[in-house]
């Protein structure tokens, strides 16, 4: 399973969020995300998540030159997966020939399917799709808006437009370290044939230990955030017991 750190960026600060709020209870963590990354490429992370939180909100490539600095700096020692804002193919194309190894698409993806089967189809192997739950339910638009769509049925429909995974996020849990919603995440992972990365409210080592026991569900990775900056969760002790898992 993969440890997957996560890198939030808003006015080219790392900062983290309490369930998506952009305007209240924002963390600043650190003015340098180049050096978050550099230290969690040395600390042993094989994948970086990043998020635009600007490009989130205002459909546009707001941090996209610090977004290649990233690139740049940990391209060659860990796989590189960027979500917040990719709502055209172009954008899409330029992030990737940038060096992303994999695009995160989430409000495009429920508002306008048909990007996205042209996104899977453009970019074969390198699209995630974020499913954001409240109450069984797809948020969008920031979480701002709570569509009458189930996680699992969106799921189902978009596994054959070939996604790579399909990244969950339970977001009344995230940034709270209050624990992951490991039963629907299993759900959704039973429930198609896509590998799943779990994200939310990861709080310490016992999360990381209940989510190993439950791997083979389909959970091939888990977002790590707050829990990492906050020293909640030790990531070189996450890492070895992962290892010692395998």
């Amino acid at each position: 399973m993969l440890l997957i750190p996560a890198i939030d960026i808003k006015n080219g600060q790392c900062v983290r969020l309490q369930q998506g709020d952009l305007k209240n209870n924002i963390t600043v963590y650190s003015s340098d995300p180049v050096a978050i990354a550099r230290q969690w490429a040395d600390q042993g992370a094989e994948s970086l998540h990043i998020v635009d939180l600007d490009g989130a909100a205002t459909g546009k490539p707001v941090n996209a030159a610090l977004i290649r600095e990233i690139v740049e700096e940990v391209r060659d020692e860990m796989d590189i997966e960027l979500g917040g804002g990719l709502r055209s193919l172009e954008q899409l194309e330029c992030y990737i020939d940038a060096g992303i190894d994999y695009a995160v698409i989430g409000t495009a993806a429920i508002k306008r399917p048909g990007f996205l089967h042209d996104a899977c189809s453009n970019f074969g192997g390198q699209i995630i799709v974020a499913l954001d739950g409240k109450d069984g339910k797809v948020a969008t638009d920031g979480w701002q808006s709570v569509t009458g769509n189930s996680v699992i049925d969106l799921a189902k429909k978009f596994e054959d437009y070939g996604v790579e995974a399909f990244l969950y996020t339970d977001i009344a849990r995230d940034g709270m370290l209050t624990g992951c919603n490991i039963e629907a995440t299993v759900a959704l992972a039973e429930a198609v044939s896509v590998p799943v990365i779990a994200s939310g409210g990861i709080r310490d080592i016992n999360d990381i230990k209940r989510l190993l026991e439950v791997e083979s569900s389909g959970i091939m990775g888990a977002i790590l955030g707050r829990s990492l900056y906050e020293g909640t969760l030790d990531f070189k002790e996450a890492l070895a017991l992962v290892e010692e898992n395998d």
